[in-house]
């Protein structure tokens, strides 16, 4: 960083930060001494301004002053509702992302990290992937709209440089989970969603039904590696070019052991039913970490069954104020 930036305290505004990366990173800055001296973190969510809009955009802008900005914010939802409205993902992703960037550059906003998906890559492709080939052909047709609409924000990021020298950059990290996740049935994410489904199995004595064959395979990473991760990049990573955030390729494993894992973790005795009439989704998405592993050769991910046995505790614990 310049003497400049330094000489300023950063004023960092988290879009989304009442969402599974924005809690993962408030508990870093707040519990976990991230929070440096002098700076301001302020974890916007989406009842104090919708993104959509471009005036609340810019009044949120204008009440914090940010330097920084975290930009999670996002229209998601699960698998089957993205099949469903794929142009509703695309529009309102479009309109949030525009909003945010925009007003950033208007501001004159140092820096923002925004966060991509590992949904963005393409669906035929050789793997391992790596941060150059997002753009190498369509994504998945499951879920083009928010795909695509997140694929904008690396063209972007690139046309402030380009245009207005501003340092914006993306993480892409590959399949978060942990406290605070969205544990509903219909929208919520693979694990979360598995962890809910075990739980009430296991409450009402009936088998644990999981949708798909569980053969596809993930590359899972815990919330709070990501927030670590995220603090890095934005004080030490330089590059306009995004970067992939997850553990390596040799950890991705099937659907169907991370079941298990949840099964153990709630101590679910029952019986497991994979339903295959349901869709699977992309059989894999293989990501590369090594430009990650070159940067930090040494950062340790959490294991996926002790941060899977966390996120199932925090759950049980915390039943009552979960999206479920």
């Amino acid at each position: 960083m310049d003497s400049q930036t330094k000489a300023e305290p950063m004023r960092v505004l988290v879009t989304g930060g009442s969402g599974l990366v924005g809690k993962a990173i408030e508990h870093v800055v707040k519990q976990e001494g991230g929070c440096l001296e002098g700076e301001q973190w302020t974890f916007l969510s989406s009842k104090e301004a919708n993104l959509v809009d471009l005036q609340q955009t810019r009044a949120v802008f204008e009440k914090y002053r940010p330097t920084h900005v975290i930009h999670l914010a996002a229209k998601v939802g699960g698998l089957y509702l993205h099949m469903k409205e794929n142009l509703h993902f695309l529009r309102d992703n479009l309109r949030i992302n525009d909003n945010v960037l925009q007003t950033s550059h208007e501001r004159g906003v140092t820096k923002v990290v925004s966060c991509l998906s590992s949904c963005i890559f393409p669906d035929k492709t050789t793997y391992p992937i790596d941060e150059s080939m997002i753009h190498n052909g369509p994504p998945h047709d499951s879920n083009f709209g928010y795909s695509h609409a997140k694929r904008m924000i690396d063209i972007q990021n690139r046309g402030y440089f380009a245009q207005h020298g501003r340092r914006y950059t993306a993480v892409i990290p590959t399949n978060v989970y942990g406290p605070y996740d969205n544990f509903n049935f219909e929208n919520g994410h693979v694990l979360s969603v598995l962890m809910h489904k075990t739980y009430a199995a296991k409450k009402e004595g009936t088998p644990l039904q999981v949708w798909g064959s569980g053969t596809p395979r993930r590359q899972f990473i815990y919330s709070l590696d990501v927030a670590r991760l995220f603090l890095w990049v934005l004080r030490e990573y330089d590059e306009i070019d995004p970067i992939i955030l997850s553990v390596g390729e040799e950890e991705e494993l099937p659907i169907k052991d991370a079941v298990q894992m949840i099964a153990d973790a709630l101590d679910f005795k029952g019986q497991i039913v994979f339903d295959t009439s349901k869709s699977d989704g992309q059989m894999k998405k293989t990501a590369s970490n090594a430009k990650l592993r070159r940067y930090l050769p040494d950062f340790t991910f959490t294991p996926l069954s002790e941060g899977i046995k966390k996120t199932c505790d925090w759950f049980v614990n915390n039943y009552d104020i979960a999206r479920t």
